[in-house]
C-alpha cells in the first residue's frame, strides 16, 4: 500500500501546478499539459497547495475558457471551487492525440518542467503524434539499388547464435526487408536505409561515428578516425578502430611471456556503442567516441524519454527506444535484447572488472556515458601507463633516450630522434622495434598525424 500511495503522490506532483493568480503566461502551461498526458491547473492556491482566494474569479470563469480556445483550439473544464469561504477554479486539461500549438509555438510537461520543443525534438514530437517514429517514415527516394547485399550477409551471420531470425532460405533482398518490417509497400523506410543502406550519408548527414584520441584534455586531440556507413558496418568496423588504434592495452609478465589487459571490458564497450546507435536523433550530430589516458566516453544527440531520468537507466526499467524498428532489427540479429538492459550490462561489467561506476549524464542535447580505469591498476595491480624502472633500464642507453625524447616531444619523427641522439636511423629504428615489443612505446595514429605513447 506504502508503493501505491507514493505513485499517486509522484504523478500529482507531476501533473498538477498550483498558482496563486492568473497570468496569460499560463497558457503555456495548459498547452504543455495538453500536449503530454494532461493534467491540472489550480488557481488561487499557492505552491503548498493552499487555498488563498482570488478576487476577479467572476471575470476568469468568463475569460478562461474562451482565451484557451481561441489561442489552442481546444476546449477545458473550467470550474469554481469554494474552501473556507475562499474561491479557487481548477482547469482540467485532456491530453490530446494531435499536436496543440500556442501561437504558433509548441509546449511539452516533462515531469514538473515545461519546456518548448524546437529543432529535432519538435519533429520527432510532430511525427510522434502523427502515430510514426523518425526510422518508420517512407524514403521517398530511396530504392532496392540503394541497398547493401554485403551488409545483410553480414548481419544474417551475425543472428545465427541467438536464434532469432525467422527463415531467409530463398528470400529476395527487398522480401528480406519485408520480414524484418523495414518496407511499406513497394518502398523502402528509413530504417532500411540506416540499418542496410550502401550508403546511407547520401540521405542524411551524419551517419557517423568520430572517435578522438586526446592527451590531457578535449584541447590536446592527438588523432582521429571517422567511420561512416550502415549500422551493420559502422558496429563492426568501430570495434575494430577502438581495439587497435585508440586503447592502449595494460601489460604484466609472467615469467618471460607477456600477457594484455583489457583496459575496458568489451561487453561494455560493444553497448555503449549499441545505445547510441539505436537511441541517436539520425537528423542530429555525429555520434562522437573520446579516448583519454584514464577515460573514454560515447555521447549520442538525442535526449531520454520525457518519463525515463538518469537513475531509472542505473535500475530496472522498461525498454524505450527512439528508433524501434532500428531497435527490433538489431534484436533479430541478435546485437540487443530490447529489455533496457543495456546500461545495466554496462554498469555490471564495469563491477565485475573492478571499475568504478560508469558516468552517465544529459549534456549538449544528448546523452553521454562514460567508463573510467582507474581502479583497474589498483584492484590488480596491472601496470596502467607505468613500468618499473628495472625494465626500463634494461633496455640500453639509446633506448632510455628514445622515450626520454619521445615523452616531451611525442610528435617526434625517426630522422630528428637519430639527430638529437647522434645515431643512426636504422640504430633508432632497431630500439623502438624494440621498445615496442617490450610494451614500452607505441605508436598511435597515421603515419603523419600519429604520435609516440610512452608507457612510463
Amino acid at each position: 500500500m506504502k508503493n501505491k500511495e507514493q505513485i499517486i503522490k509522484t504523478n500529482e506532483s507531476q501533473n498538477t501546478e498550483f498558482k496563486s493568480s492568473w497570468h496569460d503566461e499560463y497558457l503555456k502551461w495548459i498547452c504543455g499539459f495538453a500536449n503530454a498526458i494532461g493534467g491540472i491547473i489550480y488557481i488561487g492556491m499557492d505552491d503548498s497547495g493552499k487555498v488563498v482566494g482570488l478576487s476577479d474569479y467572476a471575470k476568469l470563469m468568463e475569460d478562461l475558457p474562451n482565451k484557451i480556445r481561441n489561442t489552442m483550439g481546444i476546449i477545458c473544464d473550467v470550474q469554481l471551487h469554494e474552501k473556507d469561504s475562499k474561491k479557487f477554479i481548477c482547469i482540467q486539461v485532456n491530453p490530446y492525440s494531435v499536436p496543440v500549438s500556442l501561437r504558433g509555438r509548441f509546449y511539452y510537461r516533462s515531469g514538473s518542467i515545461k519546456m518548448e520543443l524546437t529543432g529535432v525534438e519538435l519533429n520527432e514530437f510532430l511525427i510522434k503524434k502523427a502515430g510514426k517514429t523518425w526510422d518508420d517514415m517512407v524514403e521517398e527516394n530511396a530504392t532496392i539499388m540503394d541497398i547493401d547485399e554485403t551488409s545483410i550477409i553480414q548481419f544474417i551471420k551475425d543472428s545465427i547464435d541467438k536464434g532469432r531470425l525467422p527463415e531467409t532460405k530463398g528470400l529476395s533482398t527487398f522480401q528480406f526487408l519485408e520480414k524484418l518490417k523495414l518496407t511499406e509497400g513497394k518502398k523502402l523506410k528509413r530504417a532500411a536505409i540506416i540499418m542496410f543502406g550502401k550508403d546511407p550519408m547520401y540521405f542524411y548527414p551524419n551517419i557517423q561515428v568520430k572517435i578522438g584520441r586526446f592527451g590531457v584534455d578535449a584541447a590536446d586531440l592527438r588523432f582521429h578516425e571517422i567511420i561512416e556507413g550502415n549500422l551493420v558496418h559502422i558496429y563492426h568496423e568501430a570495434q575494430v578502430q577502438i581495439n587497435h588504434k585508440f586503447l592502449i592495452r595494460p601489460i604484466t609478465f609472467e615469467g618471460y611471456q607477456r600477457i594484455e589487459h583489457d583496459l575496458y571490458p568489451p561487453e561494455a564497450l560493444r553497448e555503449m556503442l549499441l545505445n547510441a546507435l539505436v537511441h541517436r536523433t539520425y537528423m542530429g550530430a555525429t555520434i562522437q567516441m573520446r579516448v583519454y589516458d584514464d577515460r573514454l566516453s560515447i555521447w549520442n544527440e538525442g535526449t531520454l524519454p520525457f518519463d525515463l531520468s538518469l537513475e531509472d537507466l542505473k535500475k530496472e526499467h522498461s525498454s524505450r527506444p527512439r528508433n524501434p524498428l532500428l531497435a527490433n532489427a538489431c534484436f533479430l540479429g541478435g546485437y540487443i535484447d530490447t529489455w533496457g538492459r543495456g546500461t545495466l550490462k554496462i554498469i555490471n561489467a564495469c563491477r565485475e572488472a573492478g571499475l568504478n561506476e560508469p558516468e552517465i549524464i544529459e549534456k549538449n542535447g544528448g546523452v553521454s556515458i562514460t567508463l573510467f580505469n582507474h581502479s583497474i591498476s589498483t584492484k590488480t595491480n596491472i601496470s596502467v601507463g607505468k613500468t618499473s624502472v628495472k625494465r626500463r633500464e634494461s633496455v640500453g642507453k639509446t633506448a632510455s633516450k628514445i622515450l626520454d625524447i619521445c615523452q616531451k616531444n611525442p610528435s617526434i619523427t625517426i630522422p630528428e630522434l637519430a639527430l638529437k641522439i647522434a645515431v643512426t636511423e636504422r640504430s633508432i629504428e632497431r630500439n623502438i622495434q624494440k621498445l615496442q615489443q617490450n610494451g614500452l612505446l607505441c605508436r598511435r595514429g597515421a603515419r603523419k598525424e600519429g604520435f609516440w605513447d610512452v608507457i612510463i
